[in-house]
């Protein structure tokens, strides 16, 4: 089949490079702009783009894919169009120019919409996954036709389970455009009763609050590292926690207040529940460091308090 991709970011390149060594043959690459980096003032540009430009497949960026992209995307003459975290809402006129299947990291219908695989962690999921669903007018509401799923082993990050699930969404996605092909496609509809929505994360969405169980802070990490990131303040200013455990500790008074700062022991936290130990941290314009390298050149005070 003549397949046009729409995809954006390193999540979506897997996808891709699966479509693109099948028999299937991927006519066009539809990515978003790229964007200007506030700080350096670099262009950066999006890993699916990277990748169409290094095999040889056309690539086509629009502001707005419902009023800029109709003409050029019927003039492919697609048979089909895959989606997987492209960036943008197809309207109905996308919609109608042929079939349209989404590869979504989630288990559908739980998690729809932006972040699904951060709010996951960030809930402590045990269990995450990838649906390959119908695009439609609503927000991950199509129906399903595959779906796989991998347990957790509790440590990862977003961006370990985001790489987990490409490969996952690799191996469905060839499999879907077959039986779609082949006429033998069998779709299941969503129980709404169990839909579960996300919401899209900011940087300001990672801010640390300590009055929360050390584990729930735990996960709370997993799910914004790398990004948007966890960060709490200190008295000398922003630290980010890029790692962080739930350890066994006594003392404190307050939410957040520092029990153990010791370059052998570790950086321990009070929290509403337990104690965390951050394993992993990093200051605003330093480089991410384990917190005993840390302490050595900086001091963090027993009986200091983390947060607002």
């Amino acid at each position: 089949m003549r397949v046009i991709f729409l995809g954006t970011p390193e999540f979506a390149v897997r996808v891709l490079d699966a479509i693109n060594n099948s028999e299937h043959k991927v006519c066009a690459v539809i990515t978003q702009p790229d964007r200007i980096n506030g700080r350096n003032k670099k262009t950066i540009t999006g890993a699916v783009k990277s990748y169409a430009i290094e095999h040889g497949i056309k690539v086509f960026q629009f502001e707005k894919i419902s009023i800029e992209g109709e003409e050029t995307l019927r003039s492919l003459n697609p048979d089909i169009m895959v989606t997987c975290a492209y960036g943008q809402i197809l309207k109905q006129n996308i919609l109608d120019i042929c079939p349209i299947i989404n590869v979504h990291a989630s288990l559908l219908p739980k998690y729809r919409g932006s972040s699904p695989v951060q709010w996951a962690l960030i809930n402590g999921e045990k269990e995450v996954g990838v649906t390959i669903m119908k695009t439609e007018l609503g927000i991950d509401t199509g129906d399903m036709l595959l779906k796989e799923s991998t347990v957790l082993k509790g440590d990862e990050n977003s961006e370990e389970v985001l790489s987990v699930l490409s490969e996952i969404g690799a191996r469905l996605i060839v499999k879907a455009l077959d039986i779609i092909e082949s006429g033998t496609a069998k779709w299941e509809k969503q129980d709404e009763s169990k839909a579960t929505h996300c919401k899209m994360l900011s940087k300001a969405d990672g801010k640390i609050d300590f009055s929360e169980s050390a584990l729930r802070i735990k996960n709370f990490i997993r799910g914004m590292t790398p990004w948007p990131g966890a960060f709490t303040k200190t008295e000398k200013g922003i630290l980010k926690i890029l790692k962080a455990d739930t350890a066994e500790s006594s003392g404190g008074d307050i939410n957040g207040e520092v029990v153990v700062s010791d370059p052998k022991k570790g950086l321990i936290v009070k929290c509403g529940e337990g104690y965390l130990d951050l394993k992993i941290i990093q200051n605003e314009n330093g480089k991410a460091m384990d917190s005993k390298a840390y302490l050595l050149g900086h001091k963090i005070s027993v009986g200091s308090v983390f947060g607002d």
